[in-house]
């Protein structure tokens, strides 16, 4: 007889979905996520579109149903290694990374002023730095330090132990831990990853301070973000007068992405009131191809478009540059319905670079095939993608696929 346990990869919104959907219909659930805390890149936006809420509230409630649900265990720094079996009977190996902070600890926060040693904030896209031993963000799932052994000098200092009242600091468990898995069925739910700006040269490439990405925006926005929500400059902390939004930056490109990841547009408007919101006088451009707000989203873009200081130029950025003296960049664009090239300079400009599937650049799991973009596509029996592994999604988009996916893993193991 096969397993009736449920694997799910991905802690984002769509894992946790599939994991909350599975476990309460009453099965098994295993969910293994490689950062150290659950929730994706959902726990670093700003606001949820279209409500424009923030998305400490959404994950809450489904982080309530994980502590309250015994069916689901959770495994944070994990990463499957290995699949082998068939479907009702897969055996999954699973690499769980060291994070040298015990569930003894109660995130008192005495390691931090302990540790001498700093590191860049990936949580807020490198925008400010933590130190070697921090917490993730301030509603993180598990509520938990974690070290980073990139940076950490481990033993040779030990500060932070010295200082942990509770002794949940271990800096001598180093080696990572195999734990193997038998389960029925699998929900591959790996999220994306926005597109590297390093490609794109002619908007800098990324060395321009200014020159910033949508994600990179939301921490900037975000009240538990780098600047406590105020919108300012990375290079100098200055407040900014005149904000450029850069749209499908990489996307519909040959030489980059090829699609359009749907998704960026909204997001760019959505962005704009943030910017409405904590600084009305500041005037706001937008650089498109097209508007794609489709549906009942037309509302919204009309909304936005008559908020006032909100300025909309249809033309692709061919270039920007960078005045070194002032780190303020110029954007180059033919304005398409004036008939003529501009060359604006702004305080910030923020890139709307598109959403890449995990698979693309990693081993997608166990007989599934990757399209021309690196999207997750086929069947194999037992395996389901959920969310944006199979294309670009909102958020909503994303929770119902995941539902669905957790419905074909539960058929899958009801039918063995």
């Amino acid at each position: 007889m096969g397993s009736r346990s449920i694997l799910v990869v991905g802690g984002g919104i769509s894992g946790l979905t599939a994991a909350v959907e599975a476990s309460e219909a009453g099965y098994e659930v295993f969910l293994v996520e490689k950062r150290p805390y659950l929730g994706g890149r959902v726990a670093q936006l700003y606001q949820y579109f279209p409500k424009l809420c923030p998305p400490a509230c959404g994950l809450e409630i489904n982080f309530k149903r994980i502590r309250q649900n015994p069916a689901i265990r959770y495994f944070t720094l994990a990463e499957v290694t290995e699949i082998s079996g068939q479907e009702g009977d897969f055996t999954v190996k699973v690499r769980l990374n060291p994070r040298y902070v015990t569930e003894d600890c109660t995130a008192c926060g005495a390691c931090v002023e302990a540790c001498p040693v700093e590191r860049p904030n990936d949580f807020n896209y490198g925008l400010d730095r933590t130190k070697a031993i921090y917490l993730p963000h301030v509603f993180a799932f598990p509520m938990r330090y974690v070290i980073d052994p990139e940076v950490c000098e481990g033993v040779a200092c030990g500060r932070c132990a010295l200082a942990c009242p509770v002794k949940a600091i271990n800096l001598l468990d180093k080696e990572p831990k195999t734990l193997t898995l038998n389960v029925g069925a699998i929900v591959w739910a790996t999220g994306w990853d926005p597109y590297d700006v390093g490609k794109l040269t002619y908007y800098g490439g990324g060395r321009y301070r200014n020159v910033i990405t949508n994600v990179m925006m939301e921490r900037l926005a975000a009240s538990n973000g780098p600047t406590g929500g105020k919108i300012l400059r990375p290079s100098d902390g200055k407040p900014v007068h005149k904000v450029a939004f850069v749209q499908c930056a990489g996307s519909r490109d040959e030489n980059n992405l090829r699609y359009c990841s749907g998704v960026c547009c909204l997001a760019s408007l959505k962005q704009a009131t943030y910017i409405r919101e904590k600084s009305p006088d500041t005037k706001i451009y937008v650089f498109f191809i097209d508007i794609r707000a489709l549906g009942r989203f037309e509302d919204f873009y009309a909304r936005v478009k008559d908020l006032g200081n909100v300025f909309l130029v249809k033309g692709k950025a061919g270039q920007i540059t960078e005045d070194p003296a002032t780190g303020n960049p110029t954007v180059v664009v033919e304005d398409q319905e004036a008939g003529k090239l501009l060359q604006e300079t702004f305080d910030l400009v923020v890139l709307a670079t598109g959403m890449v599937p995990t698979t693309r650049g990693a081993q997608v799991p166990f007989g599934l095939s990757r399209d021309e973009n690196g999207f997750a596509v086929g069947a194999v029996p037992g395996i389901y993608t959920a969310g944006c592994v199979t294309r670009p999604m909102d958020v909503a988009s994303s929770v119902q696929d995941a539902t669905a996916a957790a419905m074909q893993a539960i058929q899958s193991v009801v039918g063995r």
